[in-house]
């Protein structure tokens, strides 16, 4: 008999985590809309989103391990990530998962059908009221088809029969919860479940999470329903509490019920999260306060969030994945992001979707070959099509027209939407752009119309910048930016070339130093004579290409020196490595003293 795959490692298991995680967020946007129970505030695949990214980036700075350290590195991040009701039930069940499967250095299908049961097992006994039609249902469904499913051989054979399950289960929850069928649309925690399992199951498949990556809403599935909740609590509280002796998850859960409902609540070593609708989020942060050290705290307002959900908004905003906005900053403000193409061995990638900076690092560390593309003007018309339905007009903040087509192309595309989109050239990259995209977004929270907004960001623009420097000459000879000759001289020489952005954004060279410590000592030079006047209002940003520590350090660095109102630190898309290579790394700076409204 022929064996497809006998058994999942750490490396394995890594693997299908990240593309778990991305296969959900694919589908954020939907999970959003379908999102009635068990209040209609539009955010569950938002906070299934936020948590297995949180998940992921911990099993990406993990790299490659033995299975029992990845599933501990999944377990302890999904406490520290869950976000909202369905992350927080997520949680639990990786944690149940955790316990299943042991200090296994390999795990059979029997094995993770014991992981997926205890999964379950600790998601039920969490919840105070667990109801069917829920998450609850279709996890119960999966482990069970995991016990019936124990022998396999396969593991493809395996996890089909489980996506095959959870998604019967998952088309009858509308029939178990009559929010949902008088709504049109099956539970969004569980969809948000099974589309986990489906990314792993994809994983297996196909290698990679393929395209199509958004499944489209049925017309009967309108976001727009009035649903009532069951109870009309404001706010949607967490807090996160450490401490040597918590109490138990059910003390907690006693404690939280004169305060509200849809109590989770998430405990592992000295680390206590607790999740609860409630119109007193402050009692529960006092609560919290007498169990150890709160660490974090939320109260978002959900009778805002719904009645937000419900209108259009008055302009949404674009860009590309360039931008090099990090995960949470583009979910938190639903940014459309259209991925430029990189093409790796013969084969097309979505930069960011389909590979992520970890993973192409590791390509090129390996000694893979590599070439950009820009995105179509198709994939630009898809993005500006789901951005005005739920936006008036758009605003696309695009990477610098001298440096790429891309400008081009969303330009070409926004001819079709009749004024209703407009594209502004960052002539900028990475967080130069990005920083001018939650620019934008803040003037519009307060009201601004596109043409002011977009006078505005002209203005800041013009008076900002960057500086950065790479590693070695690699990556620039093979995209034809430096001949061989001078690369060949700048190497024997530990020459580091300083760059900086034009005012037209085109690269230009600055200056040559020898060796790295130089080349950070003129680059803090050159910023400190950018910043002269000592802005009050000021955003910086840290770039890096692999080098995480390096960044951090400088990012201290400079809150220390400048007190800038934000100091973003990302690593770079691949499509920049691409031309950078590893070890590249820059500073952004945007002043936005004075206004032009």
């Amino acid at each position: 008999m022929t064996v497809g795959i006998a058994y999942v490692d750490g490396s394995r298991f890594r693997r299908s985590l990240l593309a778990a995680a991305d296969w959900v967020a694919a589908g954020r946007d939907e999970l959003n809309r379908i999102n009635v129970y068990p209040v209609p505030d539009g955010d569950t695949g938002t906070n299934l989103c936020l948590t297995l990214r949180a998940v992921a980036q911990a099993l990406r700075d993990l790299g490659d391990a033995p299975l029992p350290r990845v599933i501990e590195t999944m377990a302890q991040a999904s406490v520290r990530g869950a976000r909202g009701n369905s992350g927080m039930m997520l949680s639990h069940f990786l944690l149940g998962f955790r316990d299943g499967i042991g200090n296994r250095l390999r795990a059979r299908a029997s094995h993770l059908a014991d992981g997926i049961r205890q999964g379950f097992d600790r998601l039920q006994a969490a919840l105070d009221e667990p109801v069917e039609g829920t998450i609850v249902t279709v996890a119960r469904e999966a482990a069970d088809e995991a016990a019936a499913a124990r022998d396999e051989h396969d593991i493809k054979v395996f996890m089909q029969r489980l996506v095959r399950r959870a998604d019967a289960a998952l088309q009858r929850t509308p029939e178990l919860l009559a929010v949902l069928k008088a709504a049109g649309v099956v539970d969004a925690g569980a969809k948000g479940f099974v589309r986990f399992l489906d990314g792993v199951k994809r994983l297996i498949e196909e290698g990679h999470i393929a395209e199509g990556a958004v499944d489209r809403l049925a017309p009967n599935a309108a976001a727009s329903t009035e649903v009532a909740a069951e109870r009309d609590y404001q706010y949607c509280t967490e807090v996160l509490v450490r401490g040597d002796a918590l109490p138990t998850a059910p003390e907690v859960r006693k404690a939280l019920r004169g305060l509200g409902g849809s109590i989770v609540v998430l405990q592992t070593g000295d680390l206590l999260k607790a999740h609860v609708h409630t119109d007193t989020p402050e009692a529960v942060f006092q609560l919290g306060a007498h169990w150890g050290t709160v660490e974090y705290t939320k109260a978002d307002d959900m009778r805002a969030q719904h009645a937000a959900l419900q209108e259009k908004r008055a302009i949404g905003f674009v860009t590309d994945t360039a931008c090099d906005l990090p995960d949470a900053l583009v979910f938190e403000h639903g940014i459309g992001l259209v991925p430029t193409q990189l093409i790796l061995e013969d084969k097309v990638y979505k930069d960011r979707l389909e590979m992520t900076a970890e993973e192409f690092f590791t390509r090129l560390r390996a000694g893979y070959d590599a070439s950009t593309s820009q995105p179509a003007p198709q994939a630009f018309t898809e993005a500006f099509q789901d951005a005005t339905r739920g936006a008036d007009q758009v605003l696309a903040v695009i990477l610098a027209k001298a440096l790429s087509g891309t400008f081009a192309n969303a330009e070409a595309a926004a001819q079709a939407f009749g004024g209703r989109v407009t594209v502004l050239n960052s002539r900028s990259a990475s967080l130069g752009e990005g920083l001018l995209v939650l620019r934008g977004q803040e003037l519009a929270a307060r009201g601004w119309l596109v043409e002011n907004i977009v006078r505005e960001l002209h203005r800041v623009r013009d008076q900002s910048g960057a500086f950065f420097t790479v590693e070695n000459f690699d990556r620039l000879v093979r995209s034809g930016r430096v001949g061989r000759g001078r690369a060949w001289l700048g190497t024997k020489l530990n020459l580091k070339p300083i760059l900086a952005l034009s005012a037209e954004g085109k690269i230009e060279p600055l200056d040559r130093v020898r060796g790295k410590p130089a080349a950070r000592r003129r680059i803090l030079e050159l910023l400190d004579e950018a910043l002269a006047g000592r802005p009050r209002e000021l955003r910086l940003a840290v770039v890096h290409a692999d080098i995480p520590g390096f960044a951090e350090q400088l990012r201290a660095e400079l809150v220390a020196r400048y007190g800038p109102r934000q100091c973003l630190v990302s690593p770079v898309t691949p499509v920049i490595a691409a031309h950078a290579g590893i070890g590249a790394w820059g500073v952004f700076y945007q002043v936005e003293d004075g206004t032009n409204r």
